[in-house]
């Protein structure tokens, strides 16, 4: 419901937090605290959510966990609280609502099918109490049908949806919610345990030494370290040796940082840096609205019906090579083992590590986004799909199909010195700048002088680039 259709006043209001973990420039926090005598604040742990996933030591769920905790202390300060539930969302708002004798309730958007379906429910139940329930746009600065061509379709070419989101977008779309002029309608109420992790059945991960912050407090300290380097973002994001790119994904993905608030700095500043980091965030927007007028995307299929019938070969021990990035090409492998130690992947090497995937081994794309979603701390459906069908040429606006990353190529181009591929492949160490790319290459009297061994100390090659790259184009020409 829109802010000018909701004219009601309420004595109780119910904020139901999700993928938005912060307390300022929120809209559904904003709206029930300038509506409302009183807000209760909630955030549900989701057993529909948490019980698919197969590893208990989770870094999301821990990330999650750690803001919710500050989102927490920091109502808080304000003499409120945040109220932690552990259940089924669906079942556990509408039975919150009911016995704080709430009037409505406040969230915002999400976009994903599943949540679509559990908010469906969810309003129905609060309907049958005569509880109103309103959502609104905060995760992205356009959704929906906001940014559509002039036949008022939705677009499927990335650079005419820039074109008009650019020219769309104004100072209004950038403004804050002043969350802070109305604090004092949130509910005055004792501070309540916190559950542990551990009691969500979920362990402790590697995630404090990573030197990744979580919450509000973390978002805005990589923001401003950001802020100081922006403006080489063009020149330095595609180098993952280097502190080039944001490491903000995460952040935006579970709503720890404002995106009008990122768009707003990007926009306002001048340099290329900036506009090349802007571009980043109205693709976010793109594969959001994708998902939307495209809902099918999320079971599995491909945004171009065509490409359906691809008959990869799904070589399984390929697969696994992959996964564990042993598969004797080290950029590759490098990629894969960071993803695997840290939850985080370098968006050039997500692209590199899904061609090889899908155009090297000859894998469907779905195998590889299911891994991803399992593993990226920072995984975004809309996003991570987009991603995908993107490098598989499945996707809108996608790379064309005879377009294959070489993937040595690619290892000299964006880690010419090696540094990133020794941080996760040490047994390459000592290998020069030059070998260091294809290892197998390397004189046998050369191996013996570095004491390296390929097939036995690192993994050979378990395809061949060229062969395989005449394969994948075969696959797809007969499409």
């Amino acid at each position: 419901m829109s802010q000018a259709q909701q004219k009601s006043t309420y004595e109780k209001s119910l904020v139901w937090f999700r993928r938005d973990l912060r307390d300022y420039d929120h809209a559904a926090l904003y709206h029930a605290l300038k509506s409302s005598k009183k807000v209760y604040c909630v955030f549900v742990f989701d057993t529909a959510i948490l019980n698919q996933l197969n590893d208990k030591a989770d870094r999301r769920v821990e990330f999650i966990w750690e803001s919710v905790r500050e989102l927490k202390t920091s109502l808080q300060k304000h003499g409120s609280d945040l109220i932690v539930l552990h259940g089924n969302a669906g079942d556990e708002i509408p039975k919150l609502a009911n016995t704080l004798l709430v009037n409505a309730v406040f969230t915002n958007h999400d976009y994903e099918p599943s949540a679509i379906t559990r908010d469906a429910h969810v309003a129905e139940q609060l309907n049958k109490s005569s509880i109103a329930f309103h959502h609104y746009k905060d995760h992205v600065i356009f959704e929906k049908d906001e940014v559509l061509n002039l036949s008022g379709k939705p677009y499927c070419v990335f650079t005419p949806y820039k074109n008009m989101w650019l020219k769309t977008v104004n100072d209004f779309f950038f403004k804050a919610y002043p969350v802070d002029n109305h604090l004092n309608n949130l509910a005055k109420t004792n501070a309540s345990p916190f559950i542990s992790l551990e009691d969500l059945g979920f362990k402790h991960t590697n995630l404090a030494s990573m030197r990744l912050p979580t919450g509000m407090q973390g978002g805005l300290t990589l923001f401003n370290d950001f802020i100081e380097r922006m403006s080489r973002y063009k020149d330095a994001r595609d180098f993952p040796a280097i502190k080039g790119v944001s490491y903000l994904s995460v952040h935006l993905r579970f709503g720890t940082i404002s995106i009008r608030h990122l768009a707003r700095e990007a926009m306002q500043s001048a340099n290329t840096g900036a506009q090349t980091w802007l571009s980043e965030l109205i693709w976010r927007d793109f594969y959001v609205q994708i998902l939307h007028h495209n809902p099918s995307v999320a079971a599995g299929r491909a945004y171009k019906v065509e490409f359906e019938s691809l008959k990869f070969p799904n070589d399984t021990a390929l697969f696994q090579a992959w996964c564990d990035g042993k598969t004797g090409y080290p950029l590759v492998d490098a990629a894969m083992r960071q993803l695997n130690t840290t939850g985080f992947m370098h968006n050039r090497l997500r692209m590199v590590a899904a061609s090889f995937l899908v155009k090297d081994l000859l894998i469907d794309w779905r195998w590889g986004e299911r891994y991803f979603a399992e593993k990226l701390i920072d995984f975004d459906l809309s996003a991570n799909n987009g991603g995908w069908q993107w490098a598989a040429s499945t996707g809108c606006d996608a790379q064309p199909w005879f377009r294959i990353f070489n993937p040595i190529t690619q290892s000299e181009r964006f880690d010419a010195q090696g540094k990133f591929i020794r941080k996760y492949v040490p047994e390459l160490t000592k290998c020069n700048d030059k070998e260091i790319h294809a290892p197998w290459l390397i004189p046998l009297l050369r191996l013996q002088e570095l004491n390296l061994s390929i097939g036995k100390d690192y993994a050979a090659p378990v395809v061949d680039h060229a062969t395989q790259r005449l394969q994948a184009l075969a696959l797809y020409k007969n499409i």
